[in-house]
């Protein structure tokens, strides 16, 4: 576990090139929430980030990266796409679009239905050195014989059908459902320790190390331990780098 009480954009800036396997991150999120020390969110912020961590990330090193969108004036900003297509352009591929379902609905304009999601963009440097599916949904026809995909081939013909057994679990869908917050940290934006959890366990393997450029209440750095990941975390402000600190120190190895 290396923690790390300074701005992310320095601090990236001292790390070897291609040193992680996974970053599991959630960044500002358009100022939706208010930082100690005033951070000042915006795009001067976010490229540099993106661009540091495609240069840190291994070949085969994936990002997951938690955001959301403000409304102003009637209209939400889309920053979360204008992060999502400028990691593109950084040499990422966007590997997935991934939903994090809220539990509860947090809040949402007269005018609008309920918000109640938020995206999880998964960003990797090509294929994805891990990919260790979570099978937990069931299957209604675990058991029975199937003939497969159906359905056309790209020229018309008819596709490939191949007699297999529906197991029991089947891998589980993109939209992932959780309760909101992380409980009583002092930091105003926790996300589910679960989130980062099935994150970790999906895109990386034991013994990988795990980043987190805004680590603010130690979310990830806790679910690394738990998993036997090597962590590095940063944290610009001081009081919430205490608390991870502390959450972080206090598990038992």
């Amino acid at each position: 576990m290396k923690l790390i009480n300074e701005d992310c954009l320095k601090a990236m800036a001292e790390m070897e090139d291609g040193c992680i396997d996974l970053t599991v991150t959630s960044p500002p999120y358009d100022n939706l929430r208010t930082y100690k020390d005033s951070l000042e969110w915006g795009e001067h912020i976010w490229k540099p980030v993106l661009e540091q961590l495609y240069r840190v990330a291994k070949a085969g090193g994936v990002v997951v990266w938690v955001v959301g969108d403000s409304t102003i004036k009637g209209s939400e900003s889309g920053v979360s796409f204008r992060q999502a297509l400028y990691a593109k352009e950084c040499g990422f591929n966007l590997h997935d679009t991934m939903i994090y379902q809220k539990a509860q609905a947090c809040f949402g304009s007269n005018n609008c239905y309920l918000q109640a999601f938020e995206y999880m963009f998964i960003f990797s440097k090509g294929k994805p050195n891990a990919l260790n599916f979570i099978r937990d949904r069931a299957n209604k026809r675990a058991g029975v014989e199937s003939m497969g995909a159906s359905g056309l081939s790209a020229d018309g013909s008819k596709a490939k059908r191949i007699k297999k057994e529906m197991k029991a679990q089947g891998k589980r869908k993109n939209i992932w459902e959780y309760g909101v917050g992380g409980g009583k940290t002092g930091h105003p934006a926790v996300f589910p320790e679960k989130l980062a959890n099935d994150h970790i366990i999906s895109w990386s393997n034991e013994g990988d190390t795990v980043f987190d450029p805004f680590m603010g209440s130690g979310t990830t750095g806790v679910a690394c331990k738990n998993l036997n990941r090597s962590f590095i975390g940063i944290e610009k402000v001081e009081e919430y780098f205490k608390i991870a600190e502390e959450r972080i120190n206090s598990l038992a190895l």
